[in-house]
């Protein structure tokens, strides 16, 4: 069944390459099975669709688990800041509440 989702997926991204919704769903499906290539997707989203702002929270927590503290930070606090631009509260929230998360985690 994810083998199918995830096919699926994939021909979505290559139909509409430019649509961060495509590259974050492949993101999404790769995130259990194979995080480095879940992380490779939320990369490019972070670089082409700087403005997405889901992609903050999972990136942040799979810099996090490859314990590459400082790009963890990093992005938590873009995603904040650009959650706050975007008026995106919920987001907003979300990403703080797991940023202090993860400075109660490194401490």
């Amino acid at each position: 069944m994810q083998e199918e989702r995830l096919k699926i997926l994939l021909q979505y991204l290559e139909e509409e390459p430019n649509d961060p919704f495509n590259i974050y769903s492949v993101a999404m499906e790769y995130m259990n099975s194979n995080p480095g290539k879940a992380l490779g997707y939320l990369e490019k989203l972070l670089v082409l669709h700087p403005e997405y702002v889901p992609t903050y929270y999972h990136a942040a927590a799979l810099y996090f688990e490859s314990e590459q503290l400082e790009k963890a930070e990093e992005v938590y606090q873009k995603g904040i800041e650009i959650a706050h631009q975007k008026q995106n509260k919920k987001a907003y929230d979300e990403l703080k509440r797991a940023y202090r998360m993860f400075q109660d985690e490194i401490e």
